[in-house]
């Protein structure tokens, strides 16, 4: 795990910061909020969303980031938000992580490229589950490894 992420630190991806818990807890109660509005907008804005799903998932791996003190730099930062995510969660979500990429590539796509393109009812569902699992599971993983637990 540490030489992967020294490779993206020394590809210059990632760099090495002071951040507080403060920053991680707000990342996540963000995340958590980006859920909420997600589901509250199903049957308003299908795109407006799954674009939060997104959001949700991006803000809860900047958290796992920030939790590392690692923060992302330069270009593609979303992706390296993921690799990291890839990096410290293992191999067992794997199959969300790659969820999550793929939520990255289809926003993308509906945000740059061509825009008017539809979200499906489906794709609008499994994107939000797959981004709440992934919230939630990046929030127990936080919270079992902060340092002010294993000293209470």
């Amino acid at each position: 795990m540490k030489k992967k992420i020294l490779e993206l630190e020394n590809s210059g991806l990632i760099s090495k910061e002071k951040i507080k818990i403060d920053q991680v807890d707000k990342n996540m109660k963000r995340a958590f909020k980006d859920l909420l509005v997600s589901e509250a907008n199903f049957e308003i804005d299908r795109e407006a969303s799954y674009n939060y799903s997104y959001l949700a998932m991006l803000r809860s791996g900047r958290a796992l980031m920030f939790f590392y003190s690692y923060r992302p730099i330069g270009i593609n930062q979303h992706k390296t938000v993921i690799s990291f995510a890839k990096i410290i969660l293992g191999e067992d979500f794997s199959s969300l992580i790659f969820k999550f990429d793929r939520m990255r590539k289809f926003r993308n796509k509906f945000t740059y490229e061509e825009p008017g393109i539809l979200v499906s009812e489906d794709e609008l569902k499994k994107s939000f589950n797959s981004a709440k699992k992934l919230v939630e599971n990046i929030n127990s993983f936080i919270e079992k490894n902060k340092p002010q637990k294993k000293i209470n």
